[in-house]
């Protein structure tokens, strides 16, 4: 009897054991199941405006980006959108640092200076960013030495770019103002491009700093009491909140312009060379889909953009009384007519 009851015993103790180790193996699988499937957060923080249909073109290129790569809103990630003025963007970056996301996407120049001073920690990937060493991002292109990578929207170079379109359009130019914020753009970046192959174009470079609306129609109706002027706009929020009124302001003086984004000549702008912003986006969910898998935005390279395209306004042109030249014409990527 005693044997049989120490043979009992044991087999209990044996039961017990297996059940306990059956239930821990459960509940590991279990844990790690929960941690695959967790709903990731994605900040948002963007200085364009909520209701700006070209920005929410890009967005949506974004989130096609994010469910290639396996990524749905509300079945595994949650993305928080905010959008901010130039004032208001301080505050809306504590706010989505406060959130605690996995990953932040910043787009501007100004959104990803003032996420930067409010976290060290969570990854932040910049876009429409066009000085990202000299703003103080990152340390090189290929190491970015932080928790900032992204990509850029324009080298230093592309201010010259601009200024041969407008030479080659209107021969006789010889002024160009440079319209931008310095406060929402890196304007000094763009200028000595500007400066330095205005040059060789004979044109000179008129700086011309603005931050609201009234600034904008004061340094154009400035620039209309001269003849063969011309206008060049950087990539700035600022700019982008007042595309109308300069399209408006330039065609009522009937004043050549360029600009770094097509979507103001869809909306009636002469001519653009710029990235392909959408592309952008697209391309910003390949890095957020990294960083989400593990990866280190020191360790993710910066980008230079891999297309530009130049869109060209006939209808506005003729407005002008100006035809474009063949060769302009020749190397347009999409033709507005």
């Amino acid at each position: 009897m005693i044997l049989v009851f120490g043979v009992s015993v044991m087999r209990r103790r044996e039961f017990i054991t297996l059940i306990g180790g059956a239930a821990a193996a459960w509940s590991a699988n279990a844990r790690a199941q929960q941690q695959a499937e967790r709903m990731r957060r994605i900040g948002v923080l963007s200085a364009a405006a909520k209701d700006d249909q070209f920005l929410q073109q890009r967005l949506d290129a974004f989130r096609q980006g994010l469910e290639k790569l396996g990524w749905s809103e509300d079945h595994n990630i949650r993305i928080d959108y905010r959008f901010a003025t130039a004032d208001g963007i301080r505050p809306l970056a504590k706010e989505v640092v406060r959130l605690e996301p996995d990953v932040i996407l910043a787009h501007s120049t100004p959104v990803a200076a003032a996420l930067q001073q409010e976290t060290r920690a969570i990854p932040i990937v910049f876009l429409e960013v066009s000085d990202p060493i000299g703003s103080g991002f990152i340390t090189s292109l290929a190491r970015p030495g932080g928790n900032l990578t992204g990509l850029l929207l324009n080298e230093e170079g592309i201010p010259g770019k601009w200024l041969t379109m407008l030479k080659e359009f209107e021969p006789t130019l010889v002024r160009a103002a440079l319209i931008g914020n310095p406060k929402t753009t890196p304007y000094d970046y763009f200028l000595r491009g500007a400066v330095a192959a205005a040059r060789s174009l004979a044109i000179e470079v008129v700086p011309s700093r603005v931050e609201n609306s009234a600034d904008v129609e004061r340094v154009i109706e400035s620039l209309a009491r001269l003849p063969n002027g011309g206008v060049i706009t950087p990539p700035d929020s600022t700019i982008g909140r007042n595309r109308d009124l300069i399209i408006s302001l330039v065609s009522k003086h009937r004043l050549p312009a360029v600009y770094s984004e097509r979507f103001a000549v869809l909306t009636g702008g002469l001519m653009s060379y710029s990235a392909d912003r959408v592309e952008g986006f697209r391309q910003a969910a390949s890095y957020v889909d990294r960083i989400l898998r593990g990866a280190k935005p020191v360790d993710l390279p910066a980008q230079t953009p891999i297309k530009y395209e130049t869109v060209i306004n006939l209808k506005t042109a003729k407005a002008l009384g100006i035809a474009f030249p063949p060769t302009l014409l020749a190397r347009a990527d999409e033709v507005i007519e």
